[in-house]
């Protein structure tokens, strides 16, 4: 095992050299071929708190990253009108008030919420209220003990912007870029892919190939013939449009989700611009009028003209077939929803690293490979079809997630919160029980009851702990900087023309 081919740039493509350019160095030449000719598609522009360990992977600079992809910190996610019109929750990062003896925080909400003396669950994560103010602060180790100690964040930034810089990157680590449109993939007789050939009959061999090719999936379709498992019947929507827009005020520390008659909006703010976008089904509303609607919602001047995609959700039913692994788009498609789309490239390429092969790769280390993918997008996809199922919107395309067949792996999770507001973590899977917690929450998908150990204290107890939380998270907002303020000192960006 001597060379690696990555196919592809865009976000997937140089993630993955960056990261290996910085982990191997000096034991594979990584040669990555791409063409200026074929656009990439750049619509995950928002992440989750896991993109810090690649960052310290690839030992990134957070204020130089941030200047040069024009980036702000994310806070948690805003989901207006999901349950119906005038609605609004926030999924925050990290915890929720703190745990009470052997019970969590929410259990003894319940209780004060069936009484009906509850406050807003947003008082009760310091990410939530932040968000809310439009603050912003790092935590700080040394108040382990103060909600500031546990502020969780990730960032908002760029995609293109974000490709170029970790490009950058991954050359000074001794990655080779080669420019060119790939014309023909030769197979070895025993299945493997041997060679690509470029444009002017350029031939690059490699041992190992990387799969970073969009949809169409170069290598691991068109060559491979893999074959796709198509989850469309769970997640309706085929359709994506994103288009950026002037920046406007304040500068929020979240990603915004607006449910739409056929589908969903998303607004990212950055330092230069605010990037929108529309998920839709095309059985319920056509392109044009997709588009129609998507620009009478932006908040500032339309930059640019809107970016069409068309996608079927689901995943490849290997992500490593023989010496190929699928990356991005390649390996499959999960709407945006909750800012997925990198972290799977992220979890993908570390996975891989893990799991990497030699000369002689053996069949189970490819299936554990596969097996850990399949988990992993399996529970990304349930958490996203929790989002459209629990939902009291008109509309034929709502009154469909609403009735649904939902997978038994989401149905099981669902019926055990359903009974006493319990939910639990998985093995490894993505999303940890807070983030359940305030999504069925936030979209009303209240339990019968609570955990019975919930009566060993008085109601009165109860309300003076909560009512505690709230009030110690509201004093620590209180001090924060907002965001603007905050990022003004920390990392501001050039202007860009």
């Amino acid at each position: 095992m001597r060379k690696i081919l990555i196919v592809g740039g865009g976000t997937a493509g140089w993630m993955t050299a960056a990261l290996f350019g910085k982990l191997f160095q000096g034991l594979y030449d990584i040669e990555l071929v791409e063409s200026e000719a074929i656009g990439t598609v750049g619509v995950g522009e928002a992440t989750i708190p896991a993109i810090k360990k690649y960052n310290e992977l690839i030992q990134l600079d957070e204020p130089e990253f941030m200047r040069r992809t024009q980036a702000t910190f994310k806070l948690g996610i805003r989901f207006d009108d999901w349950v119906r019109p005038g609605h609004t929750y926030i999924h925050g990062f990290g915890v929720i008030g703190q745990d009470w003896e052997w019970l969590r925080c929410h259990q003894y909400w319940l209780r004060v919420n069936q009484l009906g003396r509850a406050e807003d669950f947003a008082r009760f994560s310091i990410n939530t209220a932040s968000a809310l103010a439009n603050k912003f602060m790092h935590p700080r180790a040394e108040m382990a003990e103060s909600p500031i100690g546990h502020i969780a964040y990730a960032f908002q930034f760029d995609a293109s912007l974000y490709a170029k810089y970790l490009r950058s990157l991954a050359e000074q680590h001794g990655v080779v870029r080669t420019e060119g449109r790939i014309v023909d993939v030769q197979v070895a007789g025993n299945g493997d892919i041997a060679s690509v050939t470029l444009e002017g009959d350029r031939k690059i061999a490699a041992d190992f190939f990387i799969d970073c090719s969009g949809f169409r999936g170069l290598l691991i379709e068109q060559t491979l013939k893999t074959g796709y498992e198509d989850w469309s019947r769970w997640l309706p929507c085929d359709r994506a449009m994103a288009v950026p827009c002037a920046r406007t005020e304040p500068l929020a520390p979240l990603t915004r989700a607006t449910a739409r008659e056929p589908g969903w909006q998303w607004r990212i703010p950055l330092q230069h611009r605010t990037g929108n976008g529309l998920v839709y089904s095309s059985k319920h509303i056509d392109d044009d009028d997709a588009e129609k609607l998507l620009l009478s919602h932006l908040d500032g001047e339309q930059l640019a003209n809107p970016n069409r995609l068309r996608f079927t959700s689901g995943k490849r039913r290997k992500m490593w077939n023989r010496n190929c692994v699928a990356l991005g788009l390649a390996a499959g498609f999960l709407e945006p929803l909750e800012s997925t789309s990198i972290h799977l490239v992220q979890s993908a390429a570390v996975r891989l690293v893990r799991l990497f092969p030699d000369a002689t790769t053996d069949q189970a280390t490819i299936d554990e490979f596969n097996r850990q993918c399949d988990f992993e997008w399996e529970r990304v996809r349930d958490f996203i079809v929790l989002h459209y199922w629990a939902n009291q919107r008109d509309g034929d395309f709502w009154k469909y997630c609403r009735d649904m067949e939902l997978p038994a792996t989401l149905q099981r999770k669902i019926d055990l919160w359903c009974s006493n507001g319990r939910i639990f973590r998985e093995d490894d899977e993505l999303f940890a029980e807070e983030s359940w917690i305030q999504v069925l929450i936030g979209q009303e998908v209240m339990p019968r009851s609570y955990d019975p150990l919930v009566a060993i204290k008085s109601d009165s107890q109860i309300e003076q702990f909560l009512g505690n939380i709230a009030a110690t998270i509201a004093r620590c907002v209180s001090v924060m900087p907002t965001q603007d303020e905050y990022i003004r000192k920390y990392c501001p960006a050039d202007p860009i023309a």
